[in-house]
């Protein structure tokens, strides 16, 4: 299990920098209000798509191999709300490391919630299965400020986004683990 990262000053060396001059940037845009960063977050996806030709070439292979009936410009249309979901996904991450509990709050609902609180009133082991969409960092973030839950990942290459990362999803959450130590999460 990783517990919450400390910070190390050879986070502060010139690599890194570019880095933490990002990190800022989303910081910086996470303080405005969320219309503004719903614009943002899909026009940046937007903007990013003449960069992401793999992936969007890989998104439509999938679209034609799992909807082979749609016409082309409705594969075309799930392309672009595909790519303006990817610039939210940015916006999403930074709201759900930076943004405090109560904003949080204010932009969610969760419904079944009761089913989780019955099972643990019950003392019965519970696993929360999530799915990897774009918006999985800020639904981690919801989740925990429902029910503090530990949770897997992959540690990042960068050890300052492996910091950043760790500290923003143990805000409101017990535990990281390691993709590859799970039995640690049987443990609790």
């Amino acid at each position: 299990m990783f517990p919450q990262c400390k910070f190390s000053r050879a986070l502060l060396h010139p690599r890194y920098w570019l880095t933490w001059f990002g990190l800022t940037v989303l910081w910086l845009l996470v303080l405005l209000p969320y219309p503004v960063l719903r614009f943002l977050g899909t026009r940046t996806g937007r903007l990013a798509r003449p960069f992401l030709k793999r992936r969007e070439s890989i998104a439509r292979k999938n679209l034609e191999l799992c909807f082979p009936n749609l016409m082309p410009e409705e594969r075309e249309k799930m392309i672009v709300e595909n790519f303006h979901s990817l610039g939210m996904a940015l916006i999403e991450t930074g709201m759900a490391w930076f943004w405090p509990d109560k904003r949080v709050r204010k932009w969610f609902d969760v419904d079944g919630l009761d089913n989780l609180m019955q099972a643990q009133a019950q003392k019965r082991g519970v696993m929360v299965v999530g799915v990897h969409f774009m918006s999985l960092e800020l639904g981690g973030r919801v989740m925990g400020l429902c029910q503090p839950m530990m949770a897997t990942y992959r540690p990042h290459n960068n050890s300052l986004m492996e910091w950043v990362q760790t500290r923003g999803r143990m805000r409101s959450n017990k535990a990281m683990i390691g993709r590859n130590n799970l039995r640690a999460s049987s443990a609790r």
